[in-house]
């Protein structure tokens, strides 16, 4: 509405109405001049009083308006100017970061598989290399030695007795034919020969065990891998109840146990890649995902991801470590962190309407980047969204908004 132009017309009625009014008396005057005082006192009077309403009404309006246009004028000065931006959608790399420890991907225990005894000498510390089979300790077998020279000797009496047997036997057979000899005689024989071939066959067997006893003495590497952990010295005495003597990484392959939210194992699949950094070092060191935990613990609701790690001295078993898992590309609106807010409520940001009035759209963040933080739900990317100074602002606020920063493109369709 153009007020001053209101203002001059309303000026021109008042001051046609000023006009004719004077007008009015003039010609009264007159009137009564020519009638030679023709009108009343009380007309003279009404026509006073109107033409001093008249003026009255021409001065009301020309205030009145005056008013409304400093009042509009004052409005839009108390209105805040405002920074917004277009966000468009982008294209991002989601990642998940996660927490877990350094392991063995397949750690293997050893310990006594025999009946134990004193530690005669352990051949391997931790942080060594082994072969399948190598010895790792050496238990003292002094007794079980001088148990199979013993039954050694068994054997040889019985093998002697054997052949005494069979000798027997042969010579009966020969005086078969000849009448010296019965049947029954040649049966005996033959039995005698029989038992004494068993017993050969029962000292060697008992044999064979001692030997195999002894040499389950030494402790042998089950697999080729890293010795992570020793846990025997010489001199000790153990036993199949002594536990875990030696821990061997199989293959030398280690992992991150990396633990992460239901609805982050959700994302993952098998063969993800993630950059896993240890602590008390800057260097990350790639590995992929080859189990997702088939289970979430109940009472964490978290489940784990094991991620492969080939090995590295900087890779120590037990350490604690971060993973950034890729989850895939996300397109969504990116908005850096000055233009989302934050109370009781959640995550919120400020939208300028098309009548340039803040409105509050709820807002749920995703990844954070170096380029800015993804809107997941809230926001289609054509929105223009309050830049900074947010928290100045009330729902319903009138605005004026200028562009700034650098606007998006149009939002990606297609995803």
């Amino acid at each position: 509405m153009n007020y001053e132009t209101s203002i001059s017309a309303d000026m021109n009625d008042a001051g046609r109405q000023a006009d004719a009014a004077h007008a009015g008396v003039a010609s009264g005057y007159m009137e009564v001049g020519r009638t030679g005082g023709g009108w009343s006192r009380g007309r003279v009077l009404l026509v006073v009083a109107l033409v001093l309403l008249a003026l009255g009404g021409a001065y009301y309006l020309k205030h009145r308006n005056a008013a409304a246009t400093a009042n509009a004028e004052q409005g839009g000065a108390q209105a805040q100017t405002v920074t917004v931006i277009t966000p468009g959608m982008t294209s991002v790399q989601g990642t998940i970061v996660a927490s877990g420890t350094i392991a063995a991907r397949r750690e293997m225990p050893v310990g006594v598989a025999g009946e134990g005894g004193k530690v005669a000498s352990v051949l391997v510390d931790a942080g060594d290399w082994v072969q399948a089979g190598q010895v790792l300790a050496v238990i003292d077998r002094s007794v079980q030695a001088q148990q199979v020279e013993s039954q050694a000797a068994n054997v040889e009496v019985a093998a002697a007795n054997a052949r005494i047997a069979q000798s027997n036997l042969d010579r009966a057979l020969k005086l078969v034919d000849k009448g010296f000899i019965s049947k029954a005689d040649v049966d005996r024989l033959t039995a005698t020969r029989d038992s004494a071939v068993a017993q050969v066959r029962v000292a060697q067997a008992t044999l064979g065990q001692l030997r195999a006893s002894t040499a389950r003495l030494n402790i042998l590497a089950p697999e080729a891998g890293l010795v992570l952990t020793r846990g025997v010295e010489p001199g000790q005495v153990v036993s199949s109840g002594s536990g875990v003597l030696f821990r061997i990484a199989k293959g030398g392959e280690l992992e991150m146990q990396a633990r992460l939210a239901e609805s982050d194992m959700a994302k993952l699949s098998v063969g993800v890649s993630a950059d896993v950094t240890p602590v008390g070092t800057a260097t990350p060191f790639t590995g992929q995902i080859w189990q997702l935990a088939p289970t979430i613990d109940a009472t964490t609701r978290e489940g784990i991801a094991r991620i492969a790690l080939p090995y590295n001295d900087a890779l120590r078993p037990g350490g604690f470590a971060s993973a950034t898992i890729r989850s895939g590309t996300v397109t969504a609106p990116m908005l850096p962190e000055s233009a989302i807010l934050n109370d009781q409520n959640g995550a919120f940001v400020y939208v300028v309407n098309k009548d340039d009035k803040v409105e509050r759209r709820p807002v749920k963040v995703g990844d954070v980047t170096a380029a800015g933080i993804v809107v997941r739900e809230g926001l289609n990317g054509s929105e223009r969204i309050v830049l900074r100074a947010g928290g100045f602002l009330n729902p319903g606020d009138k605005v004026r908004p200028v562009a700034g920063g650098k606007t998006a493109a149009k939002p990606a369709t297609g995803h």
